[in-house]
Parts: C-alpha cells; sequence; structure tokens
C-alpha cells in the first residue's frame, strides 16, 4: 500500500499543507479551526499508511492534537531548530513553502523521528494552565517595568498612571494565583501526577515552579525518560568543541537550549546552595578548590536533573544521606 506524507505549516489562523503521495505534491490550505482539520482529515481516514509531520509552534498546535487523536496515522512533531538545521542552504521562504520542506524532511528522515503520543487529559490541562501562569507572570513582569518610566518625566498625570499600574498588577497577581491553585488541583486529582510531584519537592531546590515545569516538559517523565536528555535540553551539559590541532576549546553549554526551564533551574540552583545539604556541601567544596563558581553552579544544575530522575526511577523520596545497598552487600 503505497504512502502518503503529509506536512503542515501552522499559524493562528490557518494551515498551509503539503500531501506528498508517491512524487506528486498537493498543496492546500485550511482554517486552524476544529471543524476544518476533521473535514480535510476524513478523506486520508482510509489510508493506514499516512504520515503527518508538523512544527512544534506551541499553543497553535493544539487543535491539530485534538484533531489526530482520532485517527490511526503515524504524527511527528518536530522542533523548528531542527528542521532549519537540517535544509541548508536555503533562498527564500513562505507558508506553502515550508509545508513542502516539512514534509521532504519526513520522507527523507522518518526512522529518526519519534512518534508523537496524545498526552492524558491532566496533562492537557497542566500545560494549558501552566502556558496561561507564564503569560500572566511576563505581562506582570512587563508592568513592573513601565513603573520606572514613570518617573522620568514630570508631566503631571505620572501618579494616576502608577495607581492605574498598581491596580493592574494587583489583578494580575490574583489572577496567578487563581491559576497556581488550578494547577495544584488538576495534580491532586492525578494519583499518578501527584506522586511525581512530592518526590520531586522532596530534591533541594525543586520548588512549586521548577516541579510544575518538570512535569510539563517531559509529559510526566514518559516523553523524556533519561536525565541527560532533559539536561541537554535544558542546556546544562558541557560539550568539546575541537578541530584538528588549532581548534580547541573547553567544553562549554550548548546554546541550543529550552531557556525557561534553564533559568528555572538556575534559581533552584541558588536556593540548593543557601540550604544545608550535600549540594551545598559540593559547592562550597569545589570553589575553595578554586574552580570557577558559574562552573560548579551549572554542575549543581546537573545534578538536581539526576537527582529528580533517580527519585522518579526509584519511587522513593530524595534522603540526604543515602547509601546504596548494593555498597553495603
Amino acid at each position: 500500500m503505497e504512502k502518503i506524507v503529509i506536512g503542515i505549516d501552522i499559524s493562528a489562523k490557518t494551515l498551509d499543507i503539503c500531501v506528498k503521495k508517491r512524487n506528486k505534491k498537493e498543496f492546500f490550505k485550511i482554517e486552524n479551526t476544529i471543524s476544518k482539520i476533521k473535514s480535510f482529515f476524513k478523506h486520508f481516514s482510509k489510508t493506514p499508511q499516512t504520515i503527518v509531520t508538523m512544527e512544534n509552534t506551541g499553543k497553535y498546535n493544539w487543535f491539530l492534537y485534538e484533531v489526530l487523536e482520532d485517527f490511526v496515522f503515524q504524527v511527528f512533531v518536530i522542533n523548528p531548530l531542527h528542521l532549519k538545521k537540517s535544509l541548508g542552504l536555503i533562498r527564500g521562504k513562505n507558508d506553502e513553502i515550508d509545508a513542502e520542506r516539512i514534509a521532504d524532511f519526513t520522507d527523507k528522515n522518518q526512522e529518526m523521528l519519534h512518534p508523537w503520543k496524545p498526552d492524558a487529559l491532566e496533562m492537557k490541562k497542566l500545560k494549558v494552565l501552566f502556558s496561561e501562569r507564564n503569560s500572566k507572570v511576563k505581562l506582570k513582569a512587563h508592568l513592573l517595568k513601565l513603573q520606572h518610566n514613570y518617573t522620568l518625566t514630570k508631566s503631571g498625570c505620572e501618579k494616576s498612571l502608577l495607581r492605574m499600574n498598581q491596580q493592574e498588577i494587583k489583578l494580575i497577581e490574583k489572577h496567578i494565583s487563581a491559576l497556581e491553585t488550578a494547577i495544584e488541583a488538576v495534580i491532586k486529582s492525578s494519583e499518578t501526577l501527584s506522586q511525581k510531584a512530592n518526590l520531586l519537592k522532596s530534591v533541594p531546590g525543586v520548588g512549586k515552579v521548577l516541579c510544575w515545569l518538570l512535569l510539563v516538559k517531559t509529559g510526566g517523565f514518559e516523553k523524556i525518560t533519561k536525565p541527560r536528555q532533559l539536561a541537554c535540553y535544558a542546556g546544562v551539559v558541557p560539550f568539546d568543541y575541537q578541530s584538528g590541532t588549532s581548534i580547541r576549546y573547553k567544553p562549554r553549554v550548548s546554546f541550543y537550549a529550552d531557556k525557561s526551564l534553564k533559568s528555572i533551574l538556575h534559581l533552584a540552583a541558588m536556593s540548593a546552595i543557601r540550604l544545608e545539604n550535600d549540594l551545598r556541601a559540593y559547592y562550597l567544596r569545589k570553589v575553595a578548590e578554586g574552580k570557577n563558581k558559574m562552573l560548579v553552579l551549572n554542575n549543581v544544575r546537573n545534578k538536581i536533573v539526576h537527582r529528580v530522575f533517580a527519585v522518579i526511577n526509584q519511587q522513593k523520596p530524595y534522603e540526604k544521606n543515602y547509601i546504596n545497598s548494593l555498597v553495603l552487600s
């Protein structure tokens, strides 16, 4: 049976689609709505060897995810940066060309891609609520920055503007609090998520925000299953950079990382080294040996990631002075 590869370029309101069948390509443009997406994919429901690929564009993917759960297609969600770096030298772009490139990329590299799996209902709710919370936090930070601008000019209306600004901040803080309560309620409603959250919070430095972020980014530790995978994703693993005998630098972390996760991990590491635990002892010992503080701090971030996976895999809370039973036997 012949294979059909469908590449989708996603935007807020529309989907540009390239359908590749043998060496023929057809192009479509539909609205990014559930009804239109369902209507389009019904034409392929009787073709089991249909492959659907899209870039990860965050919330703009959600309608596609919801519809594709009801079909038996093989679905791939690729990192836009992965696609961009794999294309080599290219000239020009538009949505139709992007859809074609996604289809061609999938046809050539299908074996190296990981199939997409739909999230459980609780995980969907958690992602939506956490995304909305992040938007509110960014908006609050923006309003706080604006307060400084009101003091730069003496126009006579700075007091009223500042008062409006403070009222908006209070309202946003109220919304953030409500969203955080809803996030906790979703986690408590799921026995699996609740257990994992309790295990995560037992690790030094891991607070509620990092706990939520880890659950969201790893898909409840079902999509990212190894500590080094998450450490690379968060940008805390140093890599070599050398070529021949003339180019050789010290190992350093990659620029390609999830910046939001990396920043929260940094705060977690700063919190951990202020508390009485083995991570603080490790930090002080290495600094006393003359190691660079940022290097040691990055190692602490890496250790937090590995401790997180240790408690999840062993289903045991973190123990400060844990001794492996194999050592005693």
